[in-house]
């Protein structure tokens, strides 16, 4: 038989029971759509992470104090920024001190009612260390930074109802009064900052017994010396105690998040996969079942001259029809659902090549071993046998 013979035979046999069909290509089409789902979401997450990466910049390093060797809380020298903006490799650095202040929406709240959000001093390079946005408003200078003036993070703003910076908006911070000069929006590499009051650093001295210490140094490195620059930062930020320095990397942190995203996904594709097994029995039971009831037809075909070979090839085509309808279907469902997902949570959209093929092979694969049994036993059928079933 010619290969169009062949596939007009296979289709034919599927279009007599078109809801089995329909049935049993739908679980061979959720079990890929998981699989291609999974693939696609993540890839979608990761390429959104790299590019927040790129914006944000991965040389982004910072410098925080450890205990002392009595297990107290150290402190940076009060010259840390400065020699760490002296090091090599070293592009641009600033810092900030927490306070001890509190900030409210008015001077009527309960002192208790701190809403978890901190005071921190702030030097008026942050934001191009950062890469902070100012959002609405203003950030501090060396003007407003002397006077009561303050920036508020994304969520320090949302939680204080405030929606935008001027003169007449206010908060009372530290027991006065503060205006709100700037807000600030999202910093995914300075997250601490989010729930944060910025005020300037000769301010938080004069009105807020700030102790003119930095509790974070935020470095930002060449590219190419983020390793070398790294393994020296603590030395350099306190030459007398480096071992009270802990020095990290915010975009490490990113990427730990990602592989756990990984390890989740793994499971998913497990899950998948199962549902993808299911699907195949599926296509066995109602290869099988085809089998039974068209004895008669295997019977008529073989008297009249089918060999053996042909059954065989017939039902084993009929089973690879009804994957490839649930693996096409399927790769459509799962770039749909991965579409969906990523247009919500504001991803791109990617579905690797390689899944969406892998997602038809696989099922041509899992159809061809589960017609396998059935063709080749309506090849064994006797046609006198079979005959006899009408």
């Amino acid at each position: 038989m010619r290969v169009a013979d062949v596939v007009r035979v296979g289709g034919s046999g599927l279009r007599s029971r078109p809801m089995r069909v329909f049935l049993s290509a739908l679980g061979i089409a959720i079990g890929i759509a998981a699989m291609v789902g999974v693939v696609g979401i993540s890839t979608s997450s990761t390429e959104d992470l790299d590019r927040r990466l790129d914006a944000l910049g991965t040389n982004l390093l910072t410098v925080t104090p450890g205990q002392s060797f009595d297990g107290g809380a150290a402190h940076l020298p009060g010259k840390a920024v400065e020699m760490v903006g002296n090091m090599p490799g070293v592009e641009s650095v600033s810092a900030v001190g927490k306070t001890d202040a509190k900030i409210y929406r008015n001077d009527r709240v309960p002192e208790e009612e701190t809403g978890g959000l901190n005071v921190y001093a702030a030097r008026t390079d942050l934001p191009g260390t950062l890469g902070s946005r100012v959002v609405d408003g203003r950030w501090l200078n060396g003007a407003n930074s002397r006077y009561p003036s303050v920036v508020l993070g994304a969520r320090a703003a949302e939680q204080l109802g405030i929606s935008g910076a001027g003169p007449d908006v206010q908060v009372w911070l530290g027991g006065r009064w503060f205006t709100v000069v700037g807000l600030l929006g999202h910093n995914e590499l300075a997250a601490e900052l989010d729930s944060a009051a910025l005020v300037g650093w000769p301010v938080a001295k004069t009105t807020l017994d700030f102790d003119g210490y930095a509790t974070t140094v935020h470095a930002r490195a060449e590219e190419s010396r983020v390793g070398s620059v790294q393994a020296l930062l603590g030395a350099t930020a306190n030459p007398e105690n480096p071992s009270e320095v802990n020095v990290s990397r915010p975009s490490d942190a990113l990427a730990a998040k990602e592989a756990t995203d990984d390890t989740l996904g793994g499971l998913l594709l497990g899950l998948g996969a199962v549902a993808l097994l299911v699907g195949g029995v599926g296509v066995a039971n109602t290869m099988v079942i085809s089998v039974l009831e068209r004895r008669s037809e295997i019977g008529l075909r073989r008297s009249q001259g089918a060999t053996r070979g042909q059954i065989r090839t017939q039902f084993v085509c009929e089973s690879q029809l009804l994957s490839g309808l649930g693996g096409i279907g399927g790769v459509l469902l799962g770039i749909a659902v991965t579409a969906g997902y990523a247009a919500y949570q504001g991803w791109p959209s990617v579905v690797p090549p390689w899944a969406m093929a892998g997602g038809v092979l696989a099922t041509l694969l899992i159809g061809g071993l589960a017609g396998l049994y059935p063709a080749v036993r309506a090849a064994r059928l006797p046609p006198t046998e079979a005959l006899t079933a009408v």
